[in-house]
């Protein structure tokens, strides 16, 4: 694996939303390099509990090495031992992990929906055009789920296009879908760097790699991160309490589309309020010293 630094994105801002408290519970929905996890668990002092989970094993490995990992000691838990619990799983499963673990609602749950620098910058993971790896995109490698690699050679022309267009909003996305039909007749598509030389053949390039978009909808195919987001809005009220508060960072418009339609909804319902009407984005400071975060959406609600 590569050496890199991963940077947790409006870090700041997630604090100053989420407003943890000392003895408060709190989730982390994508533990990711763990730097949201533990700023938030600062606040929570000695008789806090955070639940973190990522569908990525080696997010939830390198997490686990680095910060010591308390588990419940009685119940309800001795004040004196901070709760500190990894899981490895979807955020998806969050609510029957709760149940599974006898814990109540939460006071605050985060979710950063981006993909971390440890993924992309990985060359064996398979998100990125910029390193010839194998192509998979999978969040969860040990799972038994379709990988990119299968999408590209066992998907219809047609409905490779619609990946494209539905989750990459990829405009050229027929011919791209045509031209990647023709190549895998003659061999298989196994790696990021003949995908992306297909792709590069079949449209002009711009001043965006003509491969960004496709990896995206790939990405986002793969690992069904649009339903994955239209699942955990619809549980917020069974995972989080009374004045607890929500904060999701998207960097997208499809799924800030459904986190802020999400949110609308539950706002319109009398079940929470806004935090934030409008969505935080990153300072220039910040831009400057992470410019993955340029575009990186916070929006934030509070349950009553």
């Amino acid at each position: 694996m590569t050496d890199v630094k991963h940077i947790p994105v409006l870090l700041n801002e997630v604090i100053q939303v989420l407003d943890p408290k000392p003895g408060e519970f709190f989730i982390d929905g994508t533990l990711g390099g763990g730097g949201h996890t533990v700023a938030i668990a600062k606040y929570l002092e000695s008789n806090g509990r955070i639940l973190a989970v990522d569908a990525d094993n080696e997010a939830v490995k390198r997490v686990a090495a680095e910060f010591p990992i308390s588990p419940p000691k009685a119940d309800p838990p001795r004040a004196e031992n901070f709760q500190f619990q990894i899981f490895h799983s979807s955020y998806t499963e969050i609510s029957e992990i709760l149940k599974k673990e006898k814990l109540p609602k939460a006071d605050g749950l985060l979710l950063d929906l981006g993909f971390s620098s440890f993924q992309i910058d990985d060359p064996q993971r398979g998100f990125s055009f910029l390193h010839d790896a194998p192509l998979d995109m999978r969040y969860d490698t040990d799972s038994k789920n379709i990988s990119a690699k299968d999408v590209v050679n066992g998907t219809g022309e047609k409905e490779l296009s619609d990946i494209f267009w539905k989750y990459g909003e990829e405009r050229r996305s027929r011919i791209i879908a045509k031209k990647i039909i023709e190549a895998r007749k003659k061999e298989k598509i196994e790696t990021t760097g003949q995908l992306a030389r297909i792709i590069e053949k079949a449209v002009l390039r711009g001043r965006m790699h003509p491969a960004t978009k496709v990896f995206q909808a790939l990405r986002i195919y793969v690992n069904k991160e649009l339903e994955n987001v239209e699942t955990i809005m619809r549980e917020i009220p069974d995972i989080i309490g009374n004045n607890g508060r929500v904060a999701v960072i998207s960097f997208h418009s499809l799924e800030d589309r459904i986190v802020k339609n999400a949110f609308r909804d539950l706002v319109r319902s009398k079940k929470a309020e806004f935090i934030n009407k409008k969505p935080i984005i990153p300072t220039r400071a910040e831009l400057l010293n992470n410019p993955r975060s340029r575009s990186a959406k916070l929006r934030a609600i509070h349950i009553i």
